[in-house]
């Protein structure tokens, strides 16, 4: 298994294949290019200062390396728009890499508005760090490699997972993957937003506005509510992929991040930022020990699995 991981981590073919239209560099080589066009990077590079001591405090002591990032620079498709919520991106645990977009038109090959493409860039780059150094555990099923654990959810060799996913419409999640997705978003936009205040960034106006509100975490419901109407979003929109941009940060606001806050919210009370923490340490460790004293502690003994085990999931299970 370890020679098949080895191979899947070392090629970066079969992931620039899924997005033939667009041109990719490293990271590293998209900030040196940055700065050579005199694009001004510090939101970015502030961030990763920022970043290092705070994530070594819950328990992430290495980054992803920059070299491991695929950025998009550049798309041949019409009206390409590019940023978080472009489609099929995101850390591949499997490849160990993370897929990215700069954020904004796709078209020149460099950002229309650096600052906002930057913090954009951080936003992405900080969650997908947390990923990266997310505890796994693999097993080999007929000479397939299968996850059998990520974070704080398991799943067994049938696929069946620990918690179940939650039902449509819900407006609280009890899905470890969601709770972990949004653990991990939740950390990565608070560091963003730290970055733009720090810095005297905003965007009030049009587009802009909404990725600016995006990335830094402060999207409202009134925000997601006008963005589910077409018509608004072609008013915001300067092309039909960027419309399509905008309904992909509305379901993930309401999916995701709006979900993980209400959880936080019903489960931590007044003690919600320290089961943030704890779910974090937790997703990095792999160990439930902390986390699951934590919520004892509120909620009772074997807290865990009264909140998220699936009753369909065999026996033998944690928490």
């Amino acid at each position: 298994m370890a020679a098949m991981l080895a191979e899947l981590r070392s090629d970066t073919d079969s992931l620039a294949r899924q997005h033939p239209q667009v041109t990719f560099r490293p990271l590293s080589r998209v900030l040196t290019d940055w700065s050579a066009a005199g694009l001004d990077a510090r939101p970015f590079l502030d961030g990763l200062a920022a970043l290092r001591p705070r994530y070594t405090s819950i328990g992430l002591r290495r980054l992803l390396p920059l070299d491991r990032v695929m950025v998009g620079i550049r798309s041949e498709r019409e009206g390409a728009y590019g940023g978080f919520h472009h489609p099929n991106q995101g850390y591949r645990h499997l490849q160990m890499r993370a897929v990215i977009t700069v954020a904004g038109p796709l078209a020149s090959g460099l950002p229309e508005d650096p600052e906002l493409s930057a913090l954009d860039l951080l936003r992405a780059y900080a969650h997908d760090c947390l990923h990266y150094g997310s505890f796994r555990s693999y097993r080999l099923r007929s000479g397939e490699i299968v996850r059998t654990q990520y974070g704080v959810n398991f799943r067994r060799y049938d696929g069946r997972t620990y918690s179940a996913p939650d039902l449509a419409g819900s407006p609280t999640t009890r899905n470890l993957g969601v709770i972990m997705e949004g653990a991990c978003d939740r950390e990565a936009r608070a560091l963003t937003r730290q970055i733009a205040r720090l810095l005297g960034i905003a965007r009030t106006g049009g587009m802009s506005a909404y990725v600016f509100r995006d990335v830094t975490g402060t999207l409202t419901t009134a925000d997601t509510a006008a963005l589910s109407r077409p018509a608004h979003r072609a008013a915001h929109a300067p092309t039909e992929p960027a419309a399509s941009f905008l309904d992909s940060m509305r379901t993930y606001q309401e999916s995701v991040n709006a979900r993980y806050g209400r959880f936080l919210a019903d489960v931590g009370r007044d003690e919600a930022a320290d089961l943030h923490a704890c779910l974090l340490r937790a997703t990095l460790s792999g160990s439930l020990a902390g986390l699951s004293a934590w919520l004892d502690r509120c909620h009772g003994p074997r807290s865990f699995a009264s909140l998220f085990l699936n009753p369909g999931y065999p026996p033998r299970s944690p928490g």
